[in-house]
Protein backbone atom coordinates (compact mmCIF):
# COMPACT_ATOMS: atom_id res chain seq x y z
CA UNK A 1 0.00 0.00 0.00
CA UNK A 2 1.31 3.45 -0.99
CA UNK A 3 2.32 5.26 2.14
CA UNK A 4 1.09 8.88 0.83
CA UNK A 5 -2.56 9.31 -0.43
CA UNK A 6 -3.14 9.27 -3.79
CA UNK A 7 -5.68 11.81 -4.92
CA UNK A 8 -8.06 11.37 -8.12
CA UNK A 9 -7.01 14.86 -9.18
CA UNK A 10 -4.47 17.43 -8.14
CA UNK A 11 -3.97 20.58 -9.89
CA UNK A 12 -0.66 22.15 -10.85
CA UNK A 13 0.28 25.74 -10.71
CA UNK A 14 3.64 26.86 -12.08
CA UNK A 15 5.78 29.06 -9.93
CA UNK A 16 5.32 31.64 -12.70
CA UNK A 17 1.53 31.23 -12.14
CA UNK A 18 2.41 32.07 -8.40
CA UNK A 19 4.07 34.71 -9.02
CA UNK A 20 1.80 36.64 -10.96
CA UNK A 21 -0.89 36.07 -7.98
CA UNK A 22 1.84 37.79 -5.59
CA UNK A 23 2.06 40.74 -8.06
CA UNK A 24 -1.61 41.44 -8.29
CA UNK A 25 -1.83 41.41 -4.13
CA UNK A 26 0.69 43.41 -4.06
CA UNK A 27 -0.55 46.29 -6.79
CA UNK A 28 -3.62 46.62 -4.81
CA UNK A 29 -5.66 45.28 -7.49
CA UNK A 30 -7.14 42.08 -6.72
CA UNK A 31 -10.57 42.21 -7.94
CA UNK A 32 -11.77 42.40 -11.32
CA UNK A 33 -8.99 43.86 -13.53
CA UNK A 34 -6.44 43.97 -16.38
CA UNK A 35 -6.05 40.24 -15.63
CA UNK A 36 -9.20 39.25 -16.44
CA UNK A 37 -9.73 41.02 -19.26
CA UNK A 38 -6.26 39.69 -20.36
CA UNK A 39 -7.46 36.03 -19.62
CA UNK A 40 -10.76 36.31 -20.97
CA UNK A 41 -8.65 37.69 -24.55
CA UNK A 42 -6.28 34.68 -24.60
CA UNK A 43 -9.18 32.68 -24.07
CA UNK A 44 -11.34 33.80 -26.80
CA UNK A 45 -8.42 33.22 -29.13
CA UNK A 46 -7.83 29.59 -27.84
CA UNK A 47 -11.31 28.18 -28.57
CA UNK A 48 -12.14 30.62 -31.24
CA UNK A 49 -15.03 32.73 -29.75
CA UNK A 50 -15.85 36.20 -30.54
CA UNK A 51 -17.29 36.96 -26.59
CA UNK A 52 -15.18 35.25 -23.43
CA UNK A 53 -16.68 36.24 -20.62
CA UNK A 54 -15.21 35.34 -16.97
CA UNK A 55 -16.95 34.57 -14.37
CA UNK A 56 -16.51 33.14 -10.47
CA UNK A 57 -17.86 29.19 -11.41
CA UNK A 58 -19.30 27.38 -14.28
CA UNK A 59 -22.47 27.21 -12.28
CA UNK A 60 -22.64 31.00 -12.62
CA UNK A 61 -21.82 30.91 -16.55
CA UNK A 62 -24.80 28.52 -16.73
CA UNK A 63 -27.18 30.53 -15.08
CA UNK A 64 -25.91 33.47 -16.32
CA UNK A 65 -26.37 32.26 -20.31
CA UNK A 66 -29.58 30.96 -19.10
CA UNK A 67 -31.09 34.71 -18.18
CA UNK A 68 -28.52 36.14 -20.94
CA UNK A 69 -31.37 34.28 -23.87
CA UNK A 70 -34.02 34.82 -22.04
CA UNK A 71 -35.29 31.17 -20.64
CA UNK A 72 -37.66 31.83 -17.77
CA UNK A 73 -41.06 30.73 -16.61
CA UNK A 74 -42.57 28.58 -18.48
CA UNK A 75 -39.94 27.26 -20.49
CA UNK A 76 -38.60 23.75 -21.22
CA UNK A 77 -34.63 23.25 -20.88
CA UNK A 78 -34.26 19.53 -21.90
CA UNK A 79 -30.48 17.93 -21.00
CA UNK A 80 -28.70 14.69 -19.72
CA UNK A 81 -29.61 12.78 -16.37
CA UNK A 82 -26.05 11.85 -16.39
CA UNK A 83 -24.20 15.53 -14.87
CA UNK A 84 -23.47 17.39 -12.20
CA UNK A 85 -26.61 18.77 -9.86
CA UNK A 86 -25.31 22.60 -11.44
CA UNK A 87 -26.84 22.04 -14.60
CA UNK A 88 -30.14 20.80 -13.17
CA UNK A 89 -29.77 23.77 -10.62
CA UNK A 90 -29.41 26.75 -12.70
CA UNK A 91 -32.78 25.71 -14.97
CA UNK A 92 -34.09 25.88 -11.63
CA UNK A 93 -33.12 28.80 -10.63
CA UNK A 94 -34.13 30.89 -13.59
CA UNK A 95 -38.03 29.42 -13.17
CA UNK A 96 -37.85 26.97 -16.25
CA UNK A 97 -38.86 23.09 -15.96
CA UNK A 98 -36.09 20.71 -16.39
CA UNK A 99 -36.68 17.78 -19.30
CA UNK A 100 -34.59 14.99 -18.94
CA UNK A 101 -33.48 13.07 -22.07
CA UNK A 102 -31.15 9.82 -22.02
CA UNK A 103 -27.54 9.18 -22.53
CA UNK A 104 -26.55 6.91 -25.32
CA UNK A 105 -25.00 4.03 -23.11
CA UNK A 106 -21.16 3.98 -25.15
CA UNK A 107 -20.49 7.75 -25.59
CA UNK A 108 -22.63 8.71 -22.16
CA UNK A 109 -23.52 12.05 -23.59
CA UNK A 110 -27.05 12.73 -24.33
CA UNK A 111 -29.25 10.71 -26.99
CA UNK A 112 -29.86 13.43 -30.07
CA UNK A 113 -33.00 11.12 -30.85
CA UNK A 114 -34.23 10.96 -27.42
CA UNK A 115 -34.15 14.78 -27.45
CA UNK A 116 -35.79 15.15 -30.27
CA UNK A 117 -38.76 13.06 -29.10
CA UNK A 118 -38.20 15.59 -25.55
CA UNK A 119 -39.15 18.59 -27.32
CA UNK A 120 -42.44 19.88 -27.02
CA UNK A 121 -44.08 23.63 -27.66
CA UNK A 122 -42.90 24.85 -24.22
CA UNK A 123 -39.06 23.77 -25.10
CA UNK A 124 -36.23 26.56 -25.51
CA UNK A 125 -33.19 25.19 -25.02
CA UNK A 126 -31.09 22.17 -25.07
CA UNK A 127 -28.31 22.14 -22.52
CA UNK A 128 -25.35 19.08 -23.95
CA UNK A 129 -22.91 17.92 -21.41
CA UNK A 130 -19.69 16.79 -22.98
CA UNK A 131 -19.40 14.05 -20.21
CA UNK A 132 -15.79 13.56 -19.43
CA UNK A 133 -14.47 15.37 -22.17
CA UNK A 134 -15.89 13.42 -25.49
CA UNK A 135 -17.82 15.56 -27.61
CA UNK A 136 -21.80 15.39 -27.99
CA UNK A 137 -22.79 14.59 -31.09
CA UNK A 138 -23.17 18.33 -32.08
CA UNK A 139 -24.48 17.86 -35.60
CA UNK A 140 -27.58 16.34 -34.63
CA UNK A 141 -28.14 18.74 -31.75
CA UNK A 142 -27.54 21.87 -33.78
CA UNK A 143 -29.92 20.16 -36.65
CA UNK A 144 -32.21 19.82 -33.88
CA UNK A 145 -32.45 23.08 -32.34
CA UNK A 146 -32.39 24.74 -35.54
CA UNK A 147 -35.55 23.20 -36.61
CA UNK A 148 -37.51 23.94 -33.28
CA UNK A 149 -35.46 27.28 -33.03
CA UNK A 150 -33.56 26.22 -29.82
CA UNK A 151 -30.97 27.64 -27.99
CA UNK A 152 -27.90 25.82 -27.49
CA UNK A 153 -26.10 26.28 -23.84
CA UNK A 154 -22.85 23.97 -23.97
CA UNK A 155 -22.05 22.83 -20.67
CA UNK A 156 -18.54 21.94 -21.33
CA UNK A 157 -16.98 22.09 -18.03
CA UNK A 158 -15.15 18.98 -19.19
CA UNK A 159 -14.43 19.60 -22.21
CA UNK A 160 -11.62 22.25 -22.61
CA UNK A 161 -9.02 21.30 -25.79
CA UNK A 162 -11.54 19.20 -26.98
CA UNK A 163 -13.14 19.49 -30.65
CA UNK A 164 -16.07 17.68 -32.82
CA UNK A 165 -15.06 17.09 -36.04
CA UNK A 166 -12.68 19.96 -36.41
CA UNK A 167 -14.79 22.43 -34.41
CA UNK A 168 -13.41 23.62 -31.05
CA UNK A 169 -15.38 22.79 -28.32
CA UNK A 170 -16.50 26.75 -27.44
CA UNK A 171 -15.76 27.78 -31.12
CA UNK A 172 -19.26 29.77 -32.89
CA UNK A 173 -22.32 27.53 -33.67
CA UNK A 174 -24.61 30.95 -34.33
CA UNK A 175 -26.33 33.46 -32.67
CA UNK A 176 -28.73 31.36 -30.24
CA UNK A 177 -25.24 29.12 -28.75
CA UNK A 178 -23.30 29.67 -25.97
CA UNK A 179 -20.50 27.33 -24.64
CA UNK A 180 -19.87 27.27 -20.49
CA UNK A 181 -16.15 25.98 -19.30
CA UNK A 182 -15.01 25.17 -15.50
CA UNK A 183 -11.80 26.33 -13.80
CA UNK A 184 -12.52 24.06 -10.97
CA UNK A 185 -9.13 22.41 -9.10
CA UNK A 186 -9.99 19.32 -10.82
CA UNK A 187 -10.80 20.50 -14.38
CA UNK A 188 -8.04 20.55 -16.89
CA UNK A 189 -6.97 23.98 -15.87
CA UNK A 190 -7.92 25.79 -12.87
CA UNK A 191 -8.43 29.24 -11.22
CA UNK A 192 -9.02 27.63 -8.07
CA UNK A 193 -12.76 28.60 -8.46
CA UNK A 194 -13.83 30.02 -11.71
CA UNK A 195 -15.86 29.26 -15.34
CA UNK A 196 -16.09 30.94 -18.45
CA UNK A 197 -18.77 31.85 -21.13
CA UNK A 198 -18.06 31.79 -24.75
CA UNK A 199 -20.60 33.14 -27.57
CA UNK A 200 -20.94 35.16 -30.69
CA UNK A 201 -24.16 36.96 -29.67
CA UNK A 202 -23.51 40.17 -29.36
CA UNK A 203 -26.55 40.71 -27.32
CA UNK A 204 -25.81 37.86 -24.87
CA UNK A 205 -22.84 38.50 -24.33
CA UNK A 206 -23.50 42.50 -22.92
CA UNK A 207 -26.02 40.71 -20.64
CA UNK A 208 -23.86 38.37 -19.20
CA UNK A 209 -21.23 41.25 -18.40
CA UNK A 210 -23.22 43.28 -16.77
CA UNK A 211 -25.55 40.43 -15.11
CA UNK A 212 -22.37 39.11 -13.81
CA UNK A 213 -21.38 42.41 -11.62
CA UNK A 214 -24.81 43.26 -10.18
CA UNK A 215 -26.47 44.42 -13.38
CA UNK A 216 -24.26 47.70 -13.61
CA UNK A 217 -23.19 49.33 -16.36
CA UNK A 218 -19.92 49.67 -15.69
CA UNK A 219 -17.30 47.21 -13.65
CA UNK A 220 -14.91 47.91 -10.72
CA UNK A 221 -11.73 48.61 -13.02
CA UNK A 222 -14.07 50.82 -15.25
CA UNK A 223 -15.07 52.79 -12.26
CA UNK A 224 -11.63 52.78 -10.25
CA UNK A 225 -9.16 52.89 -12.74
CA UNK A 226 -7.05 56.54 -13.60
CA UNK A 227 -9.53 56.77 -16.45
CA UNK A 228 -12.53 55.58 -15.17
CA UNK A 229 -15.96 57.38 -14.39
CA UNK A 230 -17.67 56.76 -11.13
CA UNK A 231 -20.96 57.10 -12.55
CA UNK A 232 -23.13 53.99 -13.57
CA UNK A 233 -26.29 52.94 -14.18
CA UNK A 234 -28.08 49.48 -12.81
CA UNK A 235 -29.52 47.78 -16.27
CA UNK A 236 -30.71 44.80 -15.29
CA UNK A 237 -31.13 43.46 -11.39
CA UNK A 238 -27.79 41.26 -11.53
CA UNK A 239 -26.02 38.96 -9.44
CA UNK A 240 -21.90 38.91 -8.07
CA UNK A 241 -20.61 36.15 -10.39
CA UNK A 242 -17.41 38.14 -11.40
CA UNK A 243 -13.90 36.59 -11.86
CA UNK A 244 -11.36 38.09 -9.58
CA UNK A 245 -7.56 39.45 -11.41
CA UNK A 246 -6.31 36.94 -8.20
CA UNK A 247 -7.68 34.06 -10.35
CA UNK A 248 -7.16 35.12 -14.02
CA UNK A 249 -3.35 35.37 -13.16
CA UNK A 250 -3.52 31.66 -12.65
CA UNK A 251 -5.89 30.94 -15.50
CA UNK A 252 -3.31 33.05 -18.01
CA UNK A 253 -0.64 31.15 -17.15
CA UNK A 254 -2.51 27.44 -16.96
CA UNK A 255 -3.69 28.15 -20.60
CA UNK A 256 -0.69 28.56 -21.23
CA UNK A 257 -0.35 24.61 -20.66
CA UNK A 258 -3.52 23.37 -21.27
CA UNK A 259 -2.06 21.37 -24.66
CA UNK A 260 0.78 20.08 -22.43
CA UNK A 261 -1.27 18.87 -19.37
CA UNK A 262 -4.05 17.55 -21.77
CA UNK A 263 -1.44 15.35 -23.51
CA UNK A 264 -0.17 13.97 -20.53
CA UNK A 265 -3.89 12.64 -19.85
CA UNK A 266 -4.02 10.92 -22.71
CA UNK A 267 -1.03 9.81 -21.86
CA UNK A 268 -2.05 8.19 -19.06
CA UNK A 269 -5.61 7.20 -20.01
CA UNK A 270 -3.40 4.85 -22.98
CA UNK A 271 -1.60 3.24 -19.82
CA UNK A 272 -5.15 2.70 -18.20
CA UNK A 273 -5.96 0.71 -21.25
CA UNK A 274 -3.07 -1.26 -22.08
CA UNK A 275 -2.76 -2.32 -18.23
CA UNK A 276 -6.57 -2.87 -17.45
CA UNK A 277 -7.61 -3.72 -20.80
CA UNK A 278 -8.00 -7.26 -20.25
CA UNK A 279 -10.44 -7.53 -17.35
CA UNK A 280 -14.02 -8.82 -17.17
CA UNK A 281 -14.80 -6.93 -14.42
CA UNK A 282 -14.12 -3.46 -15.59
CA UNK A 283 -15.46 -1.98 -18.88
CA UNK A 284 -12.98 1.10 -19.83
CA UNK A 285 -14.63 4.17 -21.43
CA UNK A 286 -14.49 3.41 -25.81
CA UNK A 287 -11.84 4.76 -27.78
CA UNK A 288 -12.86 7.95 -29.01
CA UNK A 289 -14.05 8.50 -32.41
CA UNK A 290 -11.03 9.50 -34.21
CA UNK A 291 -12.46 12.32 -35.94
CA UNK A 292 -12.98 14.31 -32.49
CA UNK A 293 -10.50 15.70 -29.62
CA UNK A 294 -11.54 13.93 -26.57
CA UNK A 295 -9.98 16.23 -23.82
CA UNK A 296 -10.03 13.34 -20.87
CA UNK A 297 -10.90 15.61 -17.79
CA UNK A 298 -11.86 12.30 -16.31
CA UNK A 299 -11.54 8.38 -17.20
CA UNK A 300 -14.54 6.85 -16.15
CA UNK A 301 -14.59 2.97 -16.21
CA UNK A 302 -17.69 0.66 -14.95
CA UNK A 303 -17.21 -2.16 -12.56
CA UNK A 304 -19.20 -4.42 -13.73
CA UNK A 305 -20.62 -5.13 -10.40
CA UNK A 306 -21.91 -8.73 -11.43
CA UNK A 307 -19.23 -10.15 -12.42
CA UNK A 308 -16.97 -8.90 -9.60
CA UNK A 309 -19.67 -9.69 -6.89
CA UNK A 310 -18.69 -6.67 -5.44
CA UNK A 311 -20.66 -3.37 -5.26
CA UNK A 312 -19.00 0.20 -7.13
CA UNK A 313 -19.62 1.80 -3.63
CA UNK A 314 -17.13 -1.36 -2.53
CA UNK A 315 -14.67 -1.38 -4.74
CA UNK A 316 -14.35 2.34 -4.09
CA UNK A 317 -13.48 1.75 -0.52
CA UNK A 318 -10.87 -1.62 -1.24
CA UNK A 319 -9.64 1.37 -3.37
CA UNK A 320 -9.66 4.02 -0.48
CA UNK A 321 -7.90 1.19 1.94
CA UNK A 322 -4.93 1.16 -0.36
CA UNK A 323 -4.51 4.89 -0.32
CA UNK A 324 -5.73 5.31 -3.83
CA UNK A 325 -8.42 7.74 -4.78
CA UNK A 326 -11.37 7.94 -6.26
CA UNK A 327 -14.54 9.58 -7.58
CA UNK A 328 -18.12 8.88 -8.38
CA UNK A 329 -19.08 11.00 -11.86
CA UNK A 330 -22.14 10.89 -11.61
CA UNK A 331 -25.48 10.07 -9.33
CA UNK A 332 -27.85 10.31 -12.20
CA UNK A 333 -29.96 13.30 -11.65
CA UNK A 334 -33.18 11.82 -11.27
CA UNK A 335 -32.33 9.76 -7.98
CA UNK A 336 -31.66 12.74 -5.72
CA UNK A 337 -34.74 13.25 -3.80
CA UNK A 338 -35.41 17.00 -4.94
CA UNK A 339 -35.64 16.23 -8.33
CA UNK A 340 -37.79 13.36 -8.13
CA UNK A 341 -40.39 14.99 -5.15
CA UNK A 342 -40.44 17.87 -7.71
CA UNK A 343 -40.49 16.33 -11.07
CA UNK A 344 -42.32 12.91 -11.16
CA UNK A 345 -38.75 11.35 -12.05
CA UNK A 346 -38.62 7.81 -10.96
CA UNK A 347 -35.58 4.68 -10.99
CA UNK A 348 -37.03 3.09 -14.48
CA UNK A 349 -37.57 6.38 -16.49
CA UNK A 350 -33.93 6.91 -17.54
CA UNK A 351 -32.08 3.07 -17.79
CA UNK A 352 -29.43 3.84 -19.49
CA UNK A 353 -27.90 6.51 -17.13
CA UNK A 354 -29.78 4.58 -13.69
CA UNK A 355 -26.90 1.83 -15.30
CA UNK A 356 -24.03 3.77 -15.40
CA UNK A 357 -24.50 5.73 -11.98
CA UNK A 358 -24.74 2.37 -10.32
CA UNK A 359 -20.95 1.48 -11.48
CA UNK A 360 -19.25 4.10 -13.27
CA UNK A 361 -16.06 5.19 -10.53
CA UNK A 362 -13.49 7.94 -11.84
CA UNK A 363 -9.39 6.52 -11.63
CA UNK A 364 -7.33 9.23 -10.59
CA UNK A 365 -6.14 11.64 -14.04
CA UNK A 366 -3.90 14.55 -13.52
CA UNK A 367 -0.68 15.95 -15.47
CA UNK A 368 1.29 15.65 -12.71
CA UNK A 369 0.67 12.24 -11.61
CA UNK A 370 4.06 9.98 -11.58
CA UNK A 371 4.94 6.98 -13.26
CA UNK A 372 4.46 5.48 -9.73
CA UNK A 373 1.41 6.88 -9.02
CA UNK A 374 -0.06 5.34 -12.46
CA UNK A 375 1.61 2.00 -11.29
CA UNK A 376 0.29 2.13 -8.00
CA UNK A 377 -3.53 2.76 -9.39
CA UNK A 378 -3.18 -0.03 -11.91
CA UNK A 379 -1.82 -2.26 -9.47
CA UNK A 380 -4.47 -1.81 -7.08
CA UNK A 381 -6.92 -2.24 -9.44
CA UNK A 382 -6.07 -5.10 -10.66
CA UNK A 383 -5.45 -6.83 -6.64
CA UNK A 384 -9.60 -5.87 -6.48
CA UNK A 385 -10.53 -7.43 -9.84
CA UNK A 386 -8.42 -10.67 -8.77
Amino acid sequence: MRSEFLPFAKPDVSEEAIADVVDSIRSGWITTGPKAQRFENSFGEYVGSPYSLAVNSATAGLHLALLAFGIGPGDEVITTPLTFAATVNTIVWVGAKPVLADIDPVTLNIDPALVEKAVTPRTKAIIPVHFAGRPCDMDAIEAIAKRHRLVIIEDAAHALGADFRGRRIGAPLGERHAAVFSFHPTKNITTGEGGMVCTECEDAAEKVSVLRQHGMSKGAWNRYAVTGNPHYDILFPGLKYNMLDIQAAIGSDQLKHLEAFNAKRREIVDLYRRKLGGLKTLSLPPVPDPKDTHSWHIFTPLVETDRLEMSRDEFMGKMREKNIGTALHYQAIHLFSYFSENYGWKRGDFPNAEYVSGRIISLPLFPAMTDDDIADGVEAVLEICG
